[in-house]
């Protein structure tokens, strides 16, 4: 195995084993009790779950330790995972960015449409604008669907659609075919995008098709200068699991500000490997760019603090939900308290909603922590960060785990709304817009910049969680109903 790896220990490489070490570096001298119960954890791939949670619970009123934790789990990830080359030894991760690799060149293609100058939303078969688009953003924050955050950026959004013509920003897509990103979206409204992506040809056919039936402009890496347009899509491409030190050389080279968007993902333990080398990217870029700005999607399928209203719509859910008065009980009874629990307990204000899934495993947790500790950090020291919370969305990743496709198919009998990845796409790229255009502002609640909020506070402030901060039950204990009640649904 070579690239950006886990470290070698009594002659296997444990993902487990970092896991663990990782968590417990970022609560040492924050919370020791926690920091040693992760350390002893023996079932880590069952009981993760309480550890991660744990992770946010520290920092719910206090800023300082909310940084710490950022800080020590990135620093313990940069130390632990490793760098092999082709001489195959294990090195430090930095061996990687100073390894040179197959020179990069730059293609580019120019979209041929008319850019849009209005904001509308695919949804469940229509294109939403104007009057419409408003209207579903109220009935998304009455129903709880969204954060009433959501609703003020994509208004200011439709209210300013100039802001949508990003030719003044570079936005370099990491994870250029991922279904969660902005790229399709930028394009069509006319800016630039930088996209990079693994070398995979039926990737950059329809990477190339977007961009072409677009009206941008991308700019994507080759190792062939001499690649025509014909060829583009054999030749494209880079694999920062292995190309690291060439894809920081050739974003080196680009002129202008950059957007560093990470939207990358793979499967198991890759994930975490690749985040590992999108955050090494990032860390070099900003010691080279005073003015890089970072931008990122928190899966909603994590613990979050949430905000006292959340906690009082679930309250009043908790009472007056169809489901709840005719099952709650004897389903309750019968699994000795383990399903449909109230996911607030009574006087609550501030609160914790874990919607950790256990079936996705601790490797992609930890790669999506990562993610939010990167954020948290960046904007503590005063980079421009656009990370927002996207809606659970129907994408391949999904809907390849029956379990969770099942889960979300029936998640609408307890009120939660599962978007298709057109909408949510197009939704979180109308956030990012609002936080590009709106940086150094005041954050939504006009009350504190970005990095003077709570990091709890920053994530809540436009998460669109698709219902789960709100929903009446603790969202665990009502997924295995979901995905019973779902399974017709999930099969068609």
């Amino acid at each position: 195995m070579t690239g950006v790896v886990f470290p070698q220990a009594d002659g296997r490489r444990s993902t487990s084993a970092v896991g663990r070490e990782v968590v417990a570096r970022a609560l040492d001298g924050v919370d020791p009790v926690g920091s040693s119960a992760a350390r002893r954890e023996t079932a880590w791939r069952k009981e993760y779950a309480v550890h991660f949670r744990r992770l946010v619970e520290v920092g719910m009123e206090d800023r300082d330790a909310a940084l710490t934790v950022a800080r020590q789990g990135l620093g313990a990830l940069h130390d632990h995972m490793r760098w092999v080359g082709a001489s195959g030894v294990d090195q430090p991760l930095q061996a990687g960015l100073d390894e040179v690799g197959t020179p990069l060149h730059a293609a580019t293609v120019e979209g041929t449409a008319e850019p849009e100058r209005e904001l509308t939303l695919p949804y469940r078969g229509r294109r939403l604008r104007g009057d419409e688009l408003r209207s579903r953003l109220d009935q998304w924050v009455r129903d709880g669907v969204v954060e009433p955050g959501v609703q003020l950026a994509v208004e200011r959004v439709l209210d300013h659609p100039e802001w949508l013509d990003l030719r003044d920003q570079r936005v370099v897509v990491l994870g250029a075919g991922a279904e969660m990103g902005p790229l399709r979206s930028i394009l069509r409204w006319g800016g630039e995008v930088v996209g990079i992506d693994l070398p995979r040809p039926d990737l950059w056919r329809r990477v190339l098709t977007a961009a072409r039936e677009g009206a941008g402009r991308l700019v994507i890496p080759t190792p062939d200068p001499e690649a025509s347009d014909a060829r583009l899509a054999e030749r494209a491409g880079a694999d920062l699991l292995h190309d690291l030190g060439a894809v920081a050389r050739w974003l080196d080279g680009l002129e202008g500000r950059l957007v560093l968007g990470n939207y990358v993902y793979a499967d198991g333990a890759t994930n975490v490997r690749v985040t590992t080398a999108v955050d090494a990217l990032t860390t070099h870029l900003a010691g080279r760019h005073d003015d890089l700005a970072l931008a990122f999607l928190a899966t909603p399928t994590d613990a979050f603090v949430v905000p006292a209203d959340a906690v009082e719509q679930a309250t009043r859910n908790y009472g007056e939900r169809t489901l709840g008065r005719y099952v709650r009980t004897p389903l309750r009874v019968a699994s000795g308290g383990r399903l449909l629990r109230r996911q607030y307990a009574p006087g609550e204000h501030v609160a914790i909603s874990d919607s950790i899934v256990e079936q996705q495993g601790p490797n992609y947790l930890l790669a999506k922590r990562v993610h939010r500790w990167r954020a948290s950090v960046a904007a503590h020291d005063g980079r421009v960060v656009s990370m927002n919370v996207a809606p659970p969305t129907r994408t391949r990743s999904v809907t390849k785990n029956r379990a969770l496709a099942a889960a979300y198919a029936g998640a609408h009998f307890f009120g939660i709304e599962v978007f298709e990845p057109a909408t949510s796409n197009t939704l979180m790229a109308a956030l990012l817009v609002d936080d590009l255009r709106r940086s150094g502002r005041t954050a939504g609640n006009g009350t504190a910049a970005q990095g003077e909020l709570l990091p709890w506070q920053a994530e809540a402030r436009a998460a669109a969680h698709g219902g789960l901060w709100r929903v009446a039950y603790d969202p665990r204990s009502a997924l295995g109903i979901a995905a019973l009640l779902g399974l017709g649904g999930a099969r068609q």
